[in-house]
């Protein structure tokens, strides 16, 4: 064996045993970390303090509308305080009515009519305009009276109402007006500022410089009539009718007498006449569908009358 064959055996010996006792070889990878000073130091989890319940923000109190605001039908516009009493008075609101806004607004005549007794609701399409009314009811204390209904006034159901108060155009006062004549006789319409063409109101009061005009819903009396007198004669009325203004004849055997001082409020009836010997008769009474009943009176007798439609 040559000598660098001799060494080179004693190489690989001297490898073989330090492989053999377990350390690496030189130039073998060390491990990242030498020694303990050398390791990264291991801490606890970062404790972060609870964080305090969400505060949420109070909900918004309904903003004031503002004045000339559009709306589907006209401009929003509030009827002066003083003027909403005065319309209230004129149709008597109390305790026993049911009154009804076509328009509410702010609510304001609602709420006023609820502070006289009365079951009020108000029909109203912007969604602000009814929570601030359904607010200013609650703070006014009259909530369980007033009520407030998101609904176009032309598709509402209103017929139960014994008063209906309107701050609308005259267009708008004439497309209602049919549905209003249909009303039960005697229902009261008040209007801010605008009338209703030919049927003339039963009042007119200003406030404020301001008018308000007041309707009573007059019965059906168009037509002819027969009339019977209790201890009378009997004869036939016919009536003309224009609105709650009415006119008409009554007929005497072979005269046809006019009728004198003929008037109608809401389902009441009034008319007199002078008959063929020349006695005075005046007969009041109420007027339902097709008969009308009440009492008369004349210079030697008294008592009740009917009617009946021919």
């Amino acid at each position: 064996m040559s000598r660098l064959t001799t060494i080179g055996a004693a190489v690989l010996a001297a490898l073989l045993q330090t492989t053999s006792a377990g350390s690496a070889p030189p130039g073998a990878l060390r491990p990242p970390f030498e020694s303990p000073q050398q390791a990264p130091l291991l801490r606890p989890p970062l404790q972060l303090p609870p964080l305090p319940p969400l505060q949420l923000p109070p909900p918004a109190e309904p903003s004031e509308p503002a004045l000339g605001q559009p709306g589907k039908d006209v401009i929003w516009l509030p009827t002066p305080e003083a003027l909403v009493e005065r319309m209230l008075a004129m149709a008597q609101v109390g305790p026993r009515d049911v009154l009804y806004d076509l328009g509410s607004g702010d609510g304001r005549l609602v709420i006023a009519a609820a502070k006289r007794g009365a079951r009020a609701a108000g029909v109203e399409l912007n969604p602000e305009l009814l929570a601030l009314s359904e607010r200013r009811a609650r703070v006014e204390g009259v909530a369980r009276l007033a009520r407030f209904v998101k609904a176009d006034i032309f598709e509402t159901d209103f017929s139960e109402a014994t008063v209906v108060t309107l701050y609308l155009l005259p267009a708008l006062n004439m497309r209602l007006r049919p549905k209003l004549l249909e009303m039960k006789p005697g229902t009261r319409v008040v209007s801010h500022a605008f009338g209703m063409e030919d049927w003339e109101p039963d009042e007119s009061s200003r406030a404020e410089q301001r008018t308000a005009n007041l309707w009573i819903v007059p019965a059906a009396v168009g037509g002819s009539w027969r009339v019977e007198l209790e201890r009378g004669p009997s004869f036939d009325v016919t009536l003309v009718q224009r609105f709650q203004k009415v006119e008409g004849k009554v007929a005497l055997g072979p005269v046809e007498a006019g009728l004198r001082e003929p008037s109608l409020r809401g389902d009441a009836i009034r008319f007199g006449f002078v008959d063929q010997d020349g006695e005075w008769h005046e007969l009041a009474g109420t007027v339902s569908g097709g008969r009308m009943a009440g009492t008369y009176r004349a210079a030697r007798r008294s008592g009740e009358w009917t009617a009946t439609r021919r």
